[in-house]
């Protein structure tokens, strides 16, 4: 096992909210593929939560966002060898039009009600939405993972 996945990395996810509805894409590439995901991608070395979210939502759709908020920490062991300590956060659309804009880790970006989003969801992204609705803000993704067997959305 390479070092690298000796150390759990440090993901963040953001719940990009418009009118009601949640922003999703479909992933391409790495663990996930074909699943649905919120925005994100790694904490870069001394950036901030807040910077590092309006980063990533800016590099994977081009949209603008405002009032980024906490949502939640789960530890998910699911992918090993990786390890991931996922931050979730929530924000509201400030402007743009989402857009493809790493065409190699992601086919769409979409608006989707809360009581009608895609199957399948990716385990952090399923984790965080679950978290925000129920307003749980820590989990262990494989004690939730039980859980959502009995959970559709």
């Amino acid at each position: 096992m390479s070092t690298t996945h000796k150390i759990p990395r440090t993901g963040i996810g953001i719940i990009v909210l418009k009118e009601g509805k949640i922003l999703l894409g479909k992933r391409l590439g790495a663990h996930g593929e074909g699943e649905f995901s919120l925005p994100g991608g790694h904490l870069e070395h001394l950036e901030s939560f807040e910077a590092c979210a309006t980063r990533e939502v800016f590099e994977e759709t081009g949209l603008k966002i405002k009032n980024i908020q906490f949502v939640s920490l789960t530890n998910i062991r699911s992918f090993a060898p990786k390890h991931y300590v996922n931050i979730s956060f929530s924000c509201e659309w400030q402007s743009g039009i989402p857009t493809v804009r790493e065409p190699d880790k992601c086919v769409s970006w979409q608006w989707y009600d809360f009581d009608s989003l895609p199957n399948p969801l990716f385990l952090p992204t399923k984790v965080a939405i679950h978290n925000y609705l129920k307003q749980i803000h820590y989990g262990d993704a494989e004690e939730v993972e039980r859980v959502f067997e009995q959970i559709s959305f």
